[in-house]
């Protein structure tokens, strides 16, 4: 390259983009009519802006400014490289890109006219081509990406072509495709307020076309949901009637002219507005539907009272009040279906909010009688447990009337397979009956059911009933986190979404916003099934490669985050963790009194309340940091393994704490063994078995190793995330028993720990050991909370403020607060009363047999309905399969540690849960089913380390399944039989 030809570039990336971002065309049409486009429409100061709000001269004007520029950047680069054409499409890309950040606008013109001096023959085979095919056609965006195409085809087509030039048109055309993708449509604008003269223009340019059926793909955002969803619904094989659009601005005259009108075949006469039956507002009963259209006059009224009725007061106060904005109508006009039988239908129970069962409200003749409210419909509800498991025959109906209930149970069917098709999100359907055909009218969603609350994910992370202390500490912390992990994720695609609305509490048991959880899938990119992931178990496909395109950079971050994990941890284990565990020791020491006797701990606090209040807010801001790692770990250790491809059986789990613990509580039984041989071989009880080797020599060497096991595993509880749970530290009762019973054994069941198999293994194996780290501290974080808490319980005990042990927990963490700093003398006078309420509440909600693992909408339902009645009669239950094997047994159901039963290898446990808590009695049994969990829960990875199938995930498992039954289960199908 020669020194004038380095001049000649500089001057191409600097001339070019300033030339790019110079605002003739809003010079122009601010000169003729004062406007200013920044301000007017999209925002965009394009040529079409200046037609459309310029005029016809703005407009043409505009075209010779635009296309002067691209001309004037072709000639810059050709007087520089005469030899090397691809200078100047790398002039026009830096017009383009100083078009597109200073002078808002695509820079289409300039690059149409540069083309045509460039290249005069692609310029007229790409015109020639795109335009016949934009005429035929009638798509905008596929002419659009046409053009696009065409241009380095053409240009590689070209004799004397150079590779340099192909590549160059071919980054030219991805740049145009990608600013197309940031900035809004002229085109978009309603053509009607275009400026006149120019009105068809735009309708042609726009790509509408003369009649639009619901046979064609329609967007939402210009023909409104109603018909867009309707068109989809077509598309995708349901019966809905044929029907055609009028989009806003389009002239009536020509729908009338195509469509016959006759009393033979009506027409019904709909609205379509945009916003209306969207997932935020169904605006239903706010715009005017006509039936029975039998003659061209009587369509021409029906179409000019439905888009008046878009301005009605009361639909303009119903926009308002739900901030909806302010759009256009489209005209939705379809073949009436002659109803035999009519009605709605709703695929989730809007009362109920919750339960299996379609509500379905119908009456004999058109659908029209139904939503028009001066009748009273039959009222149906039919109970569709599982789509793919039951036959549409076999639904059971409750309820009766003219309406044959064959019927019913195709209504109900459809309703809930429109569901399953909108990836979970309840449907309100309308439909009718002609005699031959159930026809689709409508389906939209059920705004009062949103959002949805999903039991999973959420059972295995809080599970049992939550006190309103935990919650008060758990909620925040866990949203938070999360909340600060889809940001960094999505960026400023996170915007609008409120993740401390990510869980709240039902019936005292905790729930995640399903909903929520889905928007956020889907705005990172991930399949639009997510929300079926998170309510049914459902697998994820492929997320679609343009959104995970998009979201590159933040997966970059989060992979960033995710390769400096254990770097992280350690650091922050050295700065962080250990200095706090190791400062609360020193003060739970000093404020301990230990009776022997009893092997209870009373804690007594020598600090003040506002000393210990400090004392929790640290650790609850160290505790945030931790819960950050307790989250990041598993996902990391879990997509790893995914990734690798490494299976459980390759992995050692020693060094997690569940495991850990066991394996330490068996060691120090086996010493026990071998220090008395001649002990009994299986004591009565834990007190027996501990008063015998207190009142040995041999025997206080193992007394003092199971208090070193207990200072080590004592911040263990039966539920390890929730604070109200007593830790084995106070209450060593159910470790003495295992120990007891432990003794009684003769051999260990754990696996051994794995040889290094290639560094895949190693990779997820460093994962594991990190979750397993990271639980022990954020576990251990957890007791010294709740320590804390019950310092403060006692001094309130003693102060007569609270009655009994326990009750602080029916406090919130605010609520303490403003106790300590007696900021309101009422509310610490209501305390007494409002904890025996919250009391009586748990007490209440503990009775439920079973709650709903879905509930629809934020008004809490006013019952939970026990559905285990009608499961009961299944066979064979489908969950996770957690532990590979298969086992017959005896079942034995144990909602919790309090009571430890006799138990062996022939038993198959059954448990609402399992916690780390439950480690040592898991390993004693022959197979585990679990009401909640998955692969990466704590009884999973105790199962796989004993070589016991385990089924995780099944339903009301405890109410289903009875003490004393047989049944199989496959821990790898994830099945239990009742035998």
């Amino acid at each position: 390259m020669t020194l004038t030809q380095v001049w000649g570039a500089l001057l191409i990336f600097i001339v070019c983009p300033l030339l790019g971002g110079l605002p003739l065309i809003a010079w122009i049409v601010r000169a003729l009519t004062g406007r200013r486009l920044a301000r007017l429409g999209t925002g965009n100061v394009s040529v079409s802006a200046a037609f459309y709000h310029g005029g016809r001269l703005a407009g043409i004007l505009a075209v010779l400014s635009e296309a002067s520029k691209g001309i004037a950047a072709v000639l810059l680069a050709r007087s520089f490289f005469p030899a090397n054409p691809e200078w100047e499409l790398i002039a026009l890309i830096a017009l383009v890109l100083g078009r597109y950040w200073m002078g808002r606008g695509a820079g289409t013109t300039n690059v149409v006219w540069g083309i045509a001096v460039h290249a005069p023959l692609v310029a007229v085979l790409v015109f020639v081509i795109g335009g016949v095919s934009f005429t035929l056609v009638r798509e905008r965006k596929q002419g659009r990406i046409l053009v696009l195409i065409l241009l380095p085809v053409f240009m590689a087509l070209l004799p004397n072509h150079s590779t340099a030039q192909v590549v160059a048109a071919i980054a030219l055309s991805s740049i145009i495709a990608w600013i197309y993708q940031k900035i809004p449509d002229d085109l978009d604008l309603p053509s009607e307020q275009a400026q006149t003269g120019n009105k068809a223009v735009f309708r042609f340019f726009r790509g509408d076309k003369a009649i639009v059926s619901l046979d064609q793909p329609l967007e939402a955002s210009k023909v409104g949901q109603k018909a867009a969803t309707l068109s989809q619904l077509k598309r995708w094989g349901y019966p809905v009637p044929m029907g055609w659009v009028l989009t806003p601005g389009d002239d009536p005259g020509v729908m009338m002219e195509f469509l016959q009108v006759s009393e033979q075949q009506p027409l019904a006469v709909r609205s379509s507005a945009v916003g209306e039956d969207s997932e935020q507002a169904s605006a239903a009963g706010q715009y005017e539907t006509i039936l029975n259209v039998t003659s061209a006059e009587a369509l021409e009224e029906a179409i000019t009272r439905v888009l008046a009725s878009y301005d009605n007061p009361a639909a303009k106060t119903y926009r308002r009040d739900r901030n909806l904005p302010e759009a256009s109508m489209s005209v939705l006009i379809q073949t009436q279906v002659r109803g035999v039988f009519s009605g709605v239908a709703f695929s989730r129970d809007p009362i109920a909010q919750q339960g299996n069962a379609v509500v379905i409200e119908a009456l004999p003749g058109d659908a029209a009688r139904i939503v028009s409210g001066q009748v009273t419909p039959e009222q149906y509800r039919v109970f569709v447990d599982d789509l793919q498991a039951q036959d549409v025959e076999s639904l059971p109906v409750e309820g009766s009337g003219d309406v044959p209930p064959a019927l019913i149970q195709q209504v109900a069917y459809l309703a809930r397979q429109l569901e399953s098709q909108y990836h979970g999100i309840p449907q309100d359907v309308e439909w009718s009956y002609d005699g031959q055909t159930l026809w689709l009218l409508q389906s939209r969603t059920i705004t009062t059911l949103q959002p949805i609350w999903t039991r999973k994910i959420a059972a295995e992370v809080i599970p049992g009933l939550i006190r309103p202390l935990t919650w008060s500490i758990n909620r925040p912390l866990t949203c938070g986190v999360w909340g600060e992990i889809f940001t960094l994720v999505l960026g400023k695609e996170a915007a609008g979404l409120d993740f401390n609305e990510m869980a709240t509490l039902q019936a005292s048991r905790a729930y995640f916003n399903a909903t929520l959880l889905g928007q956020t899938f889907r705005r990172m990119g991930l399949p639009a099934e997510s929300l079926e992931f998170l309510t049914r178990g459902a697998k994820f496909s492929k997320p679609p490669l343009v959104s995970t395109l998009r979201n590159v950079p933040g997966l970059l971050r989060l992979l960033g985050r995710e390769l400096s994990l254990e770097k992280d941890f350690a650091r922050d284990e050295r700065r962080l963790f250990t200095p706090i565990l190791e400062q609360e020791s020193a003060y739970l020491k000093a404020g301990l009194d230990s009776s022997q006797e009893s092997g209870a701990i009373a804690l007594v606090s020598t600090s003040q309340p506002a000393a210990l209040l400090e004392r929790i807010d640290t650790l609850l801001e160290v505790l945030k940091r931790a819960t950050y790692y307790s989250i990041l770990a598993p996902l990391s250790f879990a997509l790893r393994q995914a990734l690798f491809k490494v299976k459980d059986s390759q992995l050692d789990n020693s060094q997690t704490p569940e495991v850990a613990s066991l394996r330490s509580l068996e060691d120090i039984a086996l010493d026990a063994r071998n220090l008395l041989p001649h002990s009994p071989s299986s004591p009565e009880n834990s007190s027996s078995f501990f008063t015998l080797l207190a009142e040995m020599p041999d025997g206080q060497s193992i007394l003092e190793q199971f208090d070193r096991w207990l200072d080590r595993y004592g911040y263990l509880s039966d539920v390890g995330t929730d604070i109200a749970v007593p830790t084995w530290k106070e209450d060593p009762h159910a470790v003495r028993e295992l120990l007891t019973q432990f003794f009684g054994e003769t051999e260990h069941r754990y696996r051994e720990p794995k040889e290094k198999q290639g560094w895949k293994v190693d990779s997820v194996q460093r994962r594991l050991n990190l979750k397993g780290k990271v639980t022990d501290i954020y576990s251990r974080l957890l007791a010294e909370v709740r320590w804390n808490f019950v310092a403060l319980e006692n001094i309130w005990l003693q102060s007569g403020l609270l009655s009994q042990s326990g009750d602080i927990f029916f406090l919130k963490f605010h609520e303490i607060r403003q106790i300590i700093q007696q900021s309101d003398q009422s509310f610490i006078d209501q305390v007494p009363q409002l904890v025996k309420q919250r009391r009586s509440q748990l007490e209440q909600d503990s009775q439920m047999a079973s709650v709903s693992p879905l509930v629809y909408g934020n008004a809490p339902p006013s019952t939970y309905f026990n559905t285990a009645n009608r499961q009961v009669s299944q066979k064979r239950l489908q969950g996770i399969g957690a532990s590979p094997g298969q086992v017959e047994g005896k079942v034995k159901v144990l909602r919790s540690l309090q009571a430890i039963p006799d138990i062996d290898r022939d038993t198959i446990l059954v448990v609402p849960y399992t916690d780390s808590g439950w480690a040592a009695l898991l390993s004693r049994v022959g197979g585990l089913i679990a009401e909640v969990g998955g692969r990466l829960s704590h009884g999973a990875i105790v199962a796989r380390e004993y070589g016991i199938p385990a089924v995780m995930d099944i339903h009301n498992a405890t109410q289903l399944l009875q003490d004393g039954q047989q049944v199989r289960i496959d821990g790898q199908q994830g099945t239990v039989e009742i035998l």
